[in-house]
């Protein structure tokens, strides 16, 4: 089996063509103002021109207000809208009606609690990400750190899940074994310092998702 990838946070014309090249079944691209990997639709909708439609297009915001989504998707068309914020099973449900996308939600994921509520957004989106609780501070995704994957042992959902956080090429095969994942985000583990990305490092993380 290889592990359904979506390289997210991209931001330049080489790391894109690397994520299309390595054959990533997702491309991600991030609109948070507070991040540094934030892109304009304007500019993701340049970066995305090469992206064929066999791999799907995914816009990452933070409790954006509806006129920001509305430029998104304008100017992208995206796939699917990833919520990174505090979005409510309502918000998530309205986001979906009001932009005619599919949505994958962004969970933090600590303790058992946290991986209970995942089951309110079941009945709202399409997809679910699992990410480690940010830091005191922290961004909302994209810190570079793991959770205790043991947490999602034997876990089921109604809907497929993705999981994200710390995922280098040196640790993906340990995390696919542990979880049970078959669909794999990563950022931080693609990155020469945060906000630039390695066409060579999204090259090499690809390749060690394939066959396992």
């Amino acid at each position: 089996m290889t592990a359904v990838v979506k390289i997210c946070g991209l931001n330049s014309a080489e790391t894109v063509a690397a994520a299309i090249e390595g054959a990533a079944a997702y491309v991600g691209f991030n609109f948070y103002p507070k991040s540094p990997r934030a892109v304009t639709p304007e500019v993701a909708a340049r970066l995305s021109a090469p992206v064929p439609k066999t791999i799907s297009k995914v816009a990452l915001v933070v409790d954006a207000e509806d006129r920001l989504l509305d430029e998104i998707v304008e100017a992208l068309s995206p796939d699917i809208l990833q919520l990174h914020g505090s979005e409510t099973p309502a918000r998530v449900a309205e986001i979906a009606k009001r932009t005619g996308r599919k949505v994958m939600k962004a969970l933090s994921i600590a303790t058992a609690g946290d991986v209970a509520r995942v089951r309110d957004y079941e009945c709202c989106t399409d997809l679910l990400l699992f990410d480690a609780k940010p830091p005191p501070g922290g961004l909302p995704g994209g810190n570079g750190l793991p959770f205790d994957w043991k947490l999602l042992k034997d876990a089921r959902w109604s809907v497929p899940w993705m999981l994200s956080g710390g995922l280098t090429a040196e640790n993906v095969a340990e995390a696919i074994r542990s979880t049970g994942a078959t669909r794999i985000d990563v950022s931080t583990g693609v990155e020469d310092r945060p906000g630039v990305k390695s066409p060579d490092k999204i090259r090499r993380f690809l390749a060690a998702t394939k066959g396992l």
